[in-house]
């Protein structure tokens, strides 16, 4: 400050004032640029610390998936009843009948069981008497006219994603499990745990095996399945757009409401399960964002994006 003892009192003052400025900025810069710094080891520790997921070559995990509505846009019920009046396997007023269950089951937003279990029975009074091989054979061919369009790309990159990791996938629904096999099929996944429609000499009867795989029926499958696969279902995934398969997600240690219903939403942003919406171009509100597992795509069909490290709240 010596150097500016030539100058006025006020000249000096100002001087001084803005030498104390600059330092002040200066020290403030330097803390700034170290506070960003810490901030930016802080996130690579926590990075680093946190687990990708889904777990690479962990084969003790595996991811279940519903199918209506969470893999598929619609019931896949309806969609092979299209493929089967299509084929003449049954009248007019019969599509119309399963249009209207279709319909409420959209406009409702989530499964009702009756309506369900009317179309399930109208879909074996079909299917009597048929050849199991063809209804197989037959749903490959519905699955290309009607289904294929229908899949959510973003629910798609989860699964791959799984798969990616190495673990298995399967699909859990209500649907017959013909259905359900070929759309796992279709989709490069491994297999499925659907409704099983009684069959002797392979042609069907008209009855069910048991119930509809439907709520707490999920469940069993998955955690019977879960015990003869070997897996550890604190380290598994489910996903799900209904509160009707609430026992399913609970058994998991991953649970995720995918284009949940109003219930379904609710229950899980209370136990901070994670969320996607894939119908609208407006993003749900998040309860977290499944790393490792892309969710990018929404209904307009972008591809989703693979992401690296979870991200929460």
């Amino acid at each position: 400050m010596a150097a500016l003892g030539w100058l006025t009192p006020r000249r000096r003052s100002a001087t001084a004032r803005s030498v104390l400025a600059g330092e002040a900025s200066a020290e403030a810069a330097r803390k700034s640029s170290q506070d960003v710094q810490d901030i930016e080891d802080a996130l690579a520790e926590e990075a680093t610390a946190e687990p990708e997921f889904p777990v690479l070559g962990d084969d003790r995990a595996a991811a279940f998936f519903d199918l209506d509505n969470t893999v598929m846009q619609g019931a896949s019920i309806f969609h092979f009843g299209r493929g089967l009046h299509k084929r003449k396997f049954f009248e007019t007023r019969d599509l119309l009948k399963f249009a209207w269950q279709q319909a409420y089951f959209r406009l409702a937003g989530s499964e009702d069981p009756e309506h369900m279990q009317e179309a399930r029975d109208s879909a074996l009074s079909i299917v009597k008497g048929h050849r199991v091989a063809e209804l197989q054979s037959i749903g490959e061919e519905i699955y290309d006219e009607y289904m294929a369009e229908r899949i959510w790309p973003g629910t798609r990159a989860l699964a791959e994603a799984h798969l990616a990791a190495g673990q298995k996938v399967w699909l859990v629904t209500a649907a017959p499990v013909e259905i359900a096999n070929v759309i796992a099929r279709r989709l490069g996944l491994t297999g499925a745990l659907g409704t099983v429609a009684e069959s002797v000499d392979g042609v069907y009867t008209g009855k069910l095996v048991g119930e509809p795989l439907h709520g707490p029926a999920k469940a069993e499958a998955v955690k019977a399945l879960s015990a003869a696969e070997g897996l550890d279902l604190s380290r598994c995934a489910a996903y799900s757009d209904s509160h009707n398969d609430i026992p399913m997600l609970s058994l998991v240690g991953h649970p995720y409401a995918i284009n949940p219903d109003a219930k379904l939403r609710k229950h899980a942003r209370q136990l901070d399960w994670r969320l996607r919406d894939y119908r609208t171009a407006r993003k749900a509100a998040k309860v977290g964002i499944p790393a490792a597992a892309g969710v990018g795509a929404v209904a307009g069909g972008t591809a989703a994006a693979i992401a690296l490290h979870r991200r929460r709240r």
